[in-house]
C-alpha cells in the first residue's frame, strides 16, 4: 500500500492506493495529515511524496511552507520514504515534458476508465470522485507503483 502525497503550503492532496483500487483520497490541511493519516500506528507501508523542483526561476513564501512541509511529512512517517520529481510523473505517464495537469488526469482516465457515476461505476476508484490536486497525488502513487512493484 502507499501513501502519496501532492504538497501544497496550506493543504495537500493525497491517495491511499494499494495497486488495484483507491482505498481513501482527499485534500485536507497539512496539519490534520501529518497527526492523521501519517501520524497513524496503523500505516507503516510506503509514502511517495512530489518534490519541488528548481526551474531558474526566484520563488516566494508558498514554495518554501510546501517545503518545510515536505519535512515534516518525510520526517513522521514510520514507512518506507520515497520522493518523485514531476517530470518524473510527466514522463511515465505522458511520455513528455510538456504535459499539464490535465494530460497527467486524462492519462490516468485512460489507464483505469472514467471516474463513477452512480450508473457507471469503476472498482479503481471506488466511491472516490478525484478533483484537482488528488489526480496528481494519483498520479505520483500510479507511477511510483509501476516503477516500483
Amino acid at each position: 500500500m502507499i501513501l502519496a502525497i501532492d504538497p501544497g503550503n496550506e493543504q495537500s492532496a493525497f491517495v491511499l492506493w494499494d495497486g488495484e483500487k483507491i482505498l481513501n483520497a482527499a485534500i485536507i490541511k497539512n496539519s490534520e495529515l501529518l497527526a492523521g493519516i501519517i501520524g497513524s500506528s496503523e500505516f507503516k507501508d510506503e509514502m511517495v511524496v512530489e518534490m519541488v523542483a528548481c526551474m531558474g526561476m526566484a520563488v516566494g513564501k508558498t514554495v518554501f511552507e510546501t517545503v518545510f512541509w515536505i519535512g515534516r511529512f518525510y520526517q513522521a512517517f514510520r514507512g518506507g520514504k520515497n520522493r518523485l520529481y514531476r517530470k518524473d510523473v510527466k514522463m511515465h505517464l505522458c511520455n513528455s515534458m510538456r504535459a499539464k495537469d490535465s494530460n497527467i488526469s486524462q492519462a490516468l482516465r485512460d489507464r483505469f476508465g472514467e471516474k463513477p457515476t452512480k450508473t457507471k461505476p469503476n472498482p479503481v476508484y471506488g466511491d472516490f470522485k478525484l478533483k484537482r490536486d488528488e489526480w496528481q497525488a494519483m498520479a505520483l502513487a500510479v507511477t511510483w507503483w509501476d516503477l516500483n512493484k
